[in-house]
């Protein structure tokens, strides 16, 4: 097989697009401004090409590095880009639907996306889906981006404060990270699928996972600590706009000026 061939994957070239053009009937009624359509369609191209290009084609027949890049895609920056994407109008209906507030609440959300993201990776679980690339792995995509929506929507459209977005976006990197640094110190490949494929660019099965477990780790550091940056600073800026109105206290007892 071709490494670098682009692979037309049906359900890729169905739901995306489907998920596009609901957004685009939803703006009928919900307009928003052109920086969250702008969110919304990255998302979907960024979530298009790495399942049609020849990404998808390395990521599932010869480089465990390619398929770590594919999942990250698909359960952080894609999720995240559309869950932008919506506007508060938008968010509010969604969450008429039964059970979305409940499974959008910080303390649902953050489990359900570790639990996905971990699940995935377990190496029965893993090559299985590598293995049954028309039914388990597309069960593996679905289950990502949904738990990744899940995962950003109380960053983007939760009502807490700005400093507890912060610490959400730091407790996902602590308790995610650490599957990225593990792949990287294991001194041996985990996954069975990548040890008997063809070999490219000169990695073997141990660097190929070393450097998809230092690249995954990174990309997280990167991704979650870039936006609780931003969380902390509007906290720094909520509390100082909060102090320049608020009135000094006068303390009992102190003498009044004449």
């Amino acid at each position: 097989m071709d490494p670098y061939r682009w692979s037309w994957d049906a359900d890729a070239l169905v739901v995306i697009p489907g998920l596009a053009a609901a957004y685009a009937i939803a703006l009928t009624r919900f307009p928003a401004p052109r920086r969250r359509i702008v969110c919304l369609v990255t998302g979907c191209v960024l979530m298009l090409a790495v399942q049609i290009t020849p990404l998808d084609t390395l990521a599932l027949h010869y480089l465990l590095v390619m398929h770590l890049l594919q999942n990250v895609v698909l359960a952080e920056w894609g999720p995240l880009l559309v869950v932008a994407g919506l506007t508060p109008r938008m968010a509010r209906e969604l969450e008429r639907i039964p059970g979305v507030r409940t499974l959008t609440h910080p303390f649902v959300a953050l489990p359900v996306w570790l639990g996905v993201y971990y699940a995935w990776h377990v190496p029965a679980l893993y090559d299985a889906a590598l293995r049954h690339q028309w039914t388990i792995l597309h069960l593996e995509h679905g289950t990502y981006f949904a738990a990744g929506c899940l995962l950003w929507w109380p960053v983007v459209h939760g009502e807490r404060s700005s400093g507890a977005k912060a610490v959400y976006l730091c407790g996902a990197f602590v308790l995610g990270s650490p599957l990225g640094l593990l792949l990287a110190l294991l001194p041996h490949g985990v996954y069975d699928f990548y040890a008997g494929v063809p070999r490219l660019w000169g990695l073997s099965q141990l660097s190929d996972q070393q450097i998809a477990g230092v690249t995954m780790a990174s990309e997280q550091a990167v991704v979650f600590f870039a936006a609780a940056a931003l969380y902390i600073r509007r906290f720094f800026d909520e509390e100082s706009g909060a102090d320049r109105y608020r009135v000094p206290e006068v303390r009992r007892g102190s003498p009044r000026s004449p």
